[in-house]
């Protein structure tokens, strides 16, 4: 109808009328977020302050902590597909009534969701992370005397992917309250990569059977877990068992998306002894120290590797 406004016209008069509620709303937009995305969640944001009457803009409080966090739970539902407690999914229902978001993306039905969860929850335990494991157990394969390595382009063509895991892991850290050594690090991080419908790839390597370790360490029993996505690497982690070095290696890979941004590159790094250029997820900052060595390398020419000609 000709007449009608949208609620996004409404909000923008609105903000324009109040300047100084404008510029602290735009405050919490996260980098990644598409303007469709920002002005849907924003309106959220708005239309529900008056059912948290301690919100003053301006003014840190918890009751704002959970406003944005339950906003960030209604993006993350209506952009990404995700599903909460039934709970929350009705609160967020109701909070999120009338907001109108035009061509939004059509996901899985929340009672497909909870069927697949259930299935996957009744199987058995080393199908329950969606891992790929590979055992790099007895003698290794002929040494490999030519890689092929990442295409030129792959950091392009991967850097979509990583842009919209970067929002999925953004708002499930703030309705988990917030990255901490408590969470069950793995769990966010596969379930924010299944929802971006891609699964994670978990290589375990006994620390002893690792070659250039400190003589410290190389006397360690334990393991150590690699974890990458699409071929990218996101972190290592080490721990007494498999489990243990899984979680330690989601945890190094999470704090990679505490920045304000992600980045794909080509980077040089040690693998069976050897420097190889390697796909590797970065945030912003410095590094002081050199990459841990590669535990697998998924660009090597799988001809050589399995020795044949």
């Amino acid at each position: 109808m000709a007449g009608e406004r949208s609620g996004e016209d409404i909000v923008a008069e609105y903000l324009g009328q109040n300047p100084q509620l404008a510029q602290w709303v735009e405050t919490f937009r996260t980098y990644c977020e598409s303007n469709k995305q920002w002005a849907a969640r924003r309106e959220f944001i708005l239309r529900n302050m008056e059912a948290f009457p301690t919100v003053e803009p301006g003014v840190p409080s918890s009751s704002l902590d959970r406003l944005l966090s339950l906003s960030m739970v209604w993006a993350n539902h209506v952009f990404l597909g995700c599903s909460y407690p039934s709970t929350v999914m009705e609160k967020i229902k109701d909070m999120g009534e009338g907001i109108v978001v035009l061509d939004a993306p059509v996901h899985k039905t929340t009672k497909d969701g909870i069927l697949a969860r259930g299935k996957r929850s009744a199987t058995a335990e080393t199908d329950a992370d969606s891992c790929v494991k590979k055992a790099k157990c007895g003698p290794a394969p002929r040494p490999v005397t030519q890689k092929s390595g990442p295409p030129p382009q792959a950091p392009a063509e991967h850097q979509p992917f990583f842009n919209r895991l970067y929002k999925a892991v953004a708002w499930k850290l703030v309705s988990a309250g917030g990255f901490g050594p408590n969470l069950d690090h793995f769990e966010i991080l596969r379930s924010c990569v299944e929802s971006c419908k891609e699964t994670l790839t978990c290589v375990f390597v006994p620390l002893k059977d690792i070659a250039g370790l400190p003589a410290g360490r190389t006397q360690k029993e334990g393991h150590v877990c690699e974890i990458r996505c699409q071929t990218v690497y996101m972190g290592t982690g080490y721990g007494r068992d498999e489990s243990a070095a899984r979680a330690m290696a989601s945890k190094e890979a999470l704090k990679v998306f505490q920045g304000r941004k992600v980045t794909v590159k080509i980077c040089r790094r040690r693998y069976k002894g050897k420097d190889v250029e390697d796909l590797m997820l970065l945030d912003e900052q410095p590094r002081s120290q050199g990459f841990p060595p590669a535990l697998s390398y998924p660009f090597q020419d799988e001809q050589l590797e399995d020795g044949s000609s």
